[in-house]
């Protein structure tokens, strides 16, 4: 393959072990083995080509991702992955468009096997894995998407026909935006309150036919279609669906958990959140797209800000590689310190995910609470760091960012809709404050309290001033902790002494936890960031790797501790824990790692591992050959098929008047 000399320049000088990190950042050889496996299984499938993804009309993308999803299923089951919690995810990764039918796997099943009863998965549990039957998971409704327990739809018990009347009351309670569900799902889990013998028994789960298995029409009583044109995610198939009276069996609801007997008596499950399972799945797994997306994005933005050149440094020089300007460099050398940072504690994630998942299958329920408050804080953090991130990558490719060639605006539309949907950030962000609260104001030890909140400890020896007295101690993780567990404790109080403030004004709980809020928000922000950098250091300490690769990592975990540091200083400053002049020894440390991280800047995007056929993006090619492939794209635009384009022929000719002889 022929390289863009700036490129050949970057890699040869490198003193790097790429192969090393990639295993490192796939989670090992085998990992990266299986993945490359996967993505050479897809890229050599011409049904899943994306040559054109940028050239689709909406209707265009829907029907080419169902044809996709088709073939997905068969491949699947040719290569007999369909059940492999490995290959699956990263073939559909790999297929790097939206497929509709990809929601039977990511929700619908997932539900069926956390909250079906044993006799209700052998009734659907596998036919929904050989797609006999494809699946939706509709919970979010109009009028009501996060807060879960203000849902509308019912459910009501019949114990004389051992049915339940599934019902949208009020135009609000429309489902709306649930994937898959417009014209592709058959089956839906319908999240609906449960009422039976006159009380409310709040949310539940129940399984309801929508389609006919024969003709694929909407049941009778079943009013259900897409939502329209969105900011992305063209081919998702997102729909609403509206219930009027519609009849299932007493059976229909997922009685795992909670049950109801042929009698309308009703028995609740061991805790209220163990119905929530599938979100914080989708929430843990939040974490390995968002680090995945903004690695593509900081991948496309660094090879072109190689390539790219901009403006003498002095009269009559050549001119610079976009990439030699410091402020292009800090930019985008903190969004590849970011990318490594989530894609550490994604891991993390998933572990704690899996690990609980085993627990409460055997009866513990202890780890619950850390799983949701963990999986909705992390969630929040992470896609608010990759949205901002992939803009601030998109903004630093100057105009051709804008250009979909360059594939930055595709990687946004998709992680910014992740800021949204499964619990919205803020709302989020809330969840993990009041887990937070909780232990605070409970005043416990340090050993009393779980490891990710021992800092709150009433015993913590929190220092009022940073220990950092030399450039290189900021380099010590022990002080950047300490720095960030500060600023964790000290935001945690402050919301604490100013809910307890409003609350010593007559104000009841509610409305002092609202007047706090912003404060709270700010707090798990706070608490997520130091969650993250901890998860990022022990990645380092654990990690074996060659020395030259050891340096690089840990220069990375720098930039994103001082970095972080640096962007929210003024939390830092506050109290006098850190000293102007500590601050301004920390942002000089940020730029004298700007120096060594750009030294090592394209090997690292490189490792990676995003194959061309995934970027999608003629900016990022592996080649650096960005201009003769950027007009080769601009000539299969459809538009230019035409010499002539008929819009002159039917409006534009009006205008335009041949001159006259006097012109």
């Amino acid at each position: 393959m022929a390289m863009a000399k700036e490129l050949k320049v970057e890699r040869e000088r490198s003193t790097l072990d790429v192969l090393e990190l990639t295993h490192v950042w796939d989670g090992g050889e085998f990992m990266t083995d299986i993945r490359r496996e996967m993505e050479s299984l897809v890229f050599s499938d011409p049904v899943f080509n994306n040559d054109d993804l940028y050239f689709r009309s909406n209707e265009e993308a829907f029907m080419r991702d169902m044809e996709k999803s088709v073939r997905y299923v068969q491949r699947c089951q040719e290569l007999n992955i369909q059940d492999d919690p490995i290959k699956r995810p990263l073939f559909v990764r790999a297929i790097n468009t939206e497929l509709p039918i990809e929601i039977n796997e990511t929700m619908f099943i997932p539900t069926l096997e956390g909250q079906a009863s044993n006799e209700q998965k052998e009734r659907w549990l596998e036919p929904a894995k050989r797609h006999e039957i494809i699946g939706a998971y509709a919970q979010t409704e109009m009028g009501h998407g996060t807060f879960i327990r203000g849902l509308e739809t019912t459910a009501t018990y019949d114990p004389k026909t051992q049915q339940f009347d599934m019902h949208s009351p009020t135009l609000t309670s429309m489902k709306w935006w649930p994937g898959a569900l417009g014209h592709t799902a058959t089956h839906a889990v319908v999240v609906a309150r449960l009422i039976t013998k006159g009380k409310d028994h709040g949310i539940h789960h129940f399984l309801v036919q929508l389609r006919s298995l024969h003709d694929h029409k909407p049941l009778p009583g079943v009013h259900v279609g897409d939502i329209g044109t969105k900011f992305g995610y063209v081919g998702g198939d997102n729909g609403f669906l509206r219930l009027t009276h519609v009849k299932i069996p007493r059976e229909n609801m997922l009685m795992r958990h909670a049950k109801i007997a042929v009698d309308g008596t009703y028995t609740k499950p061991a805790h209220e959140k163990i119905s929530y399972g599938t979100m914080m799945m989708v929430r843990a797994f939040l974490l390995f797209f968002t680090s995945d997306h903004l690695s593509r994005a900081v991948t496309i933005a660094t090879r072109y800000s190689v390539v790219r050149r901009q403006t003498p440094s002095k009269p009559g020089g050549p001119e610079m590689q976009i990439l030699d300007y410091v402020t292009q460099q800090y930019k985008l050398l903190p969004q590849i310190a970011n990318s490594y940072a989530l894609k550490m504690a994604s891991r993390f994630m998933m572990q704690l995910y899996v690990t609980t998942k085993g627990e409460i299958q055997e009866g513990d329920l202890s780890s619950l609470p850390v799983l949701h408050a963990t999986s909705a804080g992390l969630k929040a953090f992470s896609t608010e760091m990759a949205s901002q991130g992939i803009e601030v990558c998109r903004l630093s490719c100057g105009g051709m960012g804008y250009s979909l060639a360059s594939g930055l605006p595709f990687l946004y539309v998709r992680i910014v809709a992740a800021q949204t949907y499964e619990g919205e950030n803020t709302v989020l962000y809330l969840q993990t404050a009041r887990y937070l609260h909780k232990l605070y104001s409970q005043r416990l030890s340090q050993a009393q309290l779980p490891s990710d909140v021992a800092y709150l400890g009433a015993d913590y020896p929190c220092h009022t001033t940073c220990s950092a007295n030399t450039p290189y101690q900021l380099f010590d993780a022990h002080i950047q902790l300490e720095a960030y567990r500060q600023r964790a404790v000290r935001s945690v109080s402050k919301a604490y002494r100013m809910m307890e403030a409003a609350l010593a004004r007559g104000m009841d709980q509610p409305d002092a936890w609202n007047a706090a809020s912003v404060e709270w928000v700010r707090a798990a922000k706070a608490h997520c960031h130091l969650s993250v950098l901890q998860m990022f250091i022990n990645a380092v300490q654990t990690h074996e790797m060659c020395p030259n690769n050891r340096h690089i990592f840990k220069a990375l975990c720098d930039m994103f501790a001082l970095h972080g540091i640096v962007e929210n200083g003024r939390e830092f400053l506050q109290d006098g824990y850190m000293s102007s002049e500590q601050m301004d020894m920390v942002r000089q440390q940020v730029y004298d790692l700007l120096k060594v991280i750009r030294k090592e800047a394209v090997p690292l995007v490189d490792a990676f591992d995003h194959r061309d056929e995934l970027l999608c993006s003629v900016l990022g090619r592996y080649d650096g050959d960005v201009y003769n492939h950027l007009y080769q794209w601009a000539l299969k635009c459809p538009r230019n098929k035409y010499e002539v384009h008929p819009a002159y022929h039917k409006h534009l000719k009006k205008l335009i008047k041949p001159p006259s002889a006097k012109l």
